[in-house]
């Protein structure tokens, strides 16, 4: 089985099951988990990755089709290196999702907050590193 990040099963995504609503901070540390941004943002409801959530939402339902062809190389008893490539295939292709995202909240999010004043760079830079911490542990 190809391990680029290209590969898909040619379904759509699965149902989006109901989840329940996110925890007020982190439960790996004392940081508040900002989730919106009605009172801070002129844009309220627009998010640094808004210009580009049609590519990915594409860009996940390709890696949601390399999951469930992991799912389907344990059915078929696929020997255990050609599993493992596949892991490593669709771990980085949740990285380099992850990055981009990071990247479109720095240029959208924290550039807003420059124009703000000091502190509300220095909130929207010290989330930006925390988040980069998460990302590094996975």
């Amino acid at each position: 089985m190809p391990t680029t990040d290209a590969d898909t099963n040619g379904s759509a995504a699965a149902a989006a099951a109901p989840h329940p609503p996110k925890p007020d901070t982190d439960p790996r540390s004392d940081v508040q988990t900002v989730t919106h941004h009605a009172e801070t943002s002129p844009a309220a409801g627009v998010h640094g990755y808004a210009q580009q959530k049609d590519a990915h939402i594409k860009r996940l339902r390709r890696i949601e089709g390399q999951i469930r062809g992991l799912q389907r190389m344990l059915e078929e008893d696929v020997y255990c290196i050609d599993i493992l490539t596949q892991v490593s295939a669709s771990t980085k292709g949740l990285q380099s999702f992850g990055l981009q995202l990071l990247e479109e909240h720095l240029r959208h999010c924290v550039a807003d907050a420059a124009v703000k004043g000091p502190e509300a760079i220095d909130a929207k830079v010290q989330e930006a590193t925390k988040a980069i911490e998460r990302m590094l542990r996975t």
